[in-house]
C-alpha cells in the first residue's frame, strides 16, 4: 500500500460488556470489548462469555441465559445480519450485565502486519512493566 492510498473501510462488529452495581454506583462500567468480523463472531463472544457465569446466577436468570444460549442467540445473529444493534442482559441480585453488539466500520490505520511502521511509532515509549506479584 502507498503512503497516499486510503485504506478502505472494513465492516465488522464491535461487543463490549457492561455492569451496572452498587459497587459501581448509577454510572455502567465497561468491562471488556472486542472486534469481531462477522455476526456470528460477535454473538459467540457473548455465549461465550455468559456462559462461564450462568453457573452462578439465581435460578431465574440463569435459565433465561440458558434459554437464550441454547438457541434464542440465532435472532441476535439475524438482528446483527440486518446491521441493527443488539443487546442482552441478564440479572443477578443487584448486578446489571449487559452485552451488546453493533455493526461498524473499521478503519485500519497501520496494518499489524507492515514491514514498515509509521514514523510515529519511534516516538511512542512502551510503560515499564509492573512487578509480577509472585
Amino acid at each position: 500500500m502507498s503512503p497516499t492510498a486510503v485504506p478502505a473501510p472494513r465492516p465488522g462488529y464491535w461487543c463490549e460488556c457492561w455492569t451496572q452495581s452498587p459497587a459501581t454506583g448509577e454510572t455502567p462500567v465497561l468491562l471488556a470489548s472486542c472486534e469481531g468480523d462477522s455476526a456470528v463472531q460477535a454473538v459467540r463472544w457473548i455465549r461465550v462469555a455468559l456462559s462461564t457465569i450462568t453457573s452462578a446466577l439465581e435460578a431465574e436468570a440463569a435459565a433465561h441465559a440458558r434459554k437464550w444460549m441454547a438457541g434464542g442467540y440465532v435472532s441476535a445473529i439475524e438482528t446483527l445480519a440486518y446491521n441493527t444493534p443488539y443487546a442482552f442482559v441478564v440479572g443477578h441480585r443487584d448486578t446489571r450485565i449487559e452485552w451488546t453488539a453493533r455493526p461498524v466500520l473499521f478503519l485500519d490505520l497501520a496494518h499489524r502486519t507492515a514491514a514498515e511502521l509509521p514514523a510515529c511509532t519511534e516516538t511512542f515509549t512502551p510503560r515499564p512493566k509492573a512487578p509480577m506479584p509472585y
